[in-house]
Order: structure tokens, then sequence, then C-alpha cells
């Protein structure tokens, strides 16, 4: 999608990335450079992570009930249980 530079130095953001922002008028936007030269529009109202806001990765975010205690676990994933020799959490 294209949008033409004005004399001023002003675009239009087309209207569905206004939306998916959420940008009404009057809001702050903000511009940054990613990492291979391209600009990232973003709106600068946006919630922060973190501060009690639902953002997008919160509902994947949870706990697994494996019933195994902090000890078994870390015993487990360090694999004391695998070398005899190895004294583990006890």
């Amino acid at each position: 999608m294209r949008s033409t530079l004005t004399s001023k130095g002003q675009v239009t953001v087309p209207k569905k990335y206004r939306d998916y922002l959420g940008l009404r008028p009057g809001a702050s936007v903000g511009f940054s450079l990613g990492a291979h030269g391209e600009v990232i529009v973003a709106s600068a109202d946006a919630p922060k992570p973190g501060r009690g806001n639902k953002r997008r990765f919160d509902a994947l975010r949870g706990t697994l009930d494996t019933g195994k205690t902090t000890d078994e676990l870390m015993r487990l994933l360090r694999g004391y249980d695998a070398d005899a020799r190895d004294p583990g959490l006890k």
C-alpha cells in the first residue's frame, strides 16, 4: 500500500492500518527504525506490556501443573539423576 508525502512532510496512514493500531484523530504515533532499515509505525498511546493491560501474548501465558516439586523438576532439568556421582539437590 502506498501513500504520497506532501510538501509539509505528511503522509496519510491508510485506514486499515489506523484501524489495526487503534489510531483516532489526535492520537500520537511513534516511529522507529527496524534492524533492516524499515520504518516501524506504532501507536504511541499503546498500553505498555506488564502494566495490567491485556496484550496479545498474555492469553498464552500460564502455568503447567506437573505434580512435581521444584526440587524434582530441577533434578530432572539439570540431569542430576543421570550422573550417580552428582550430589544434586538434596
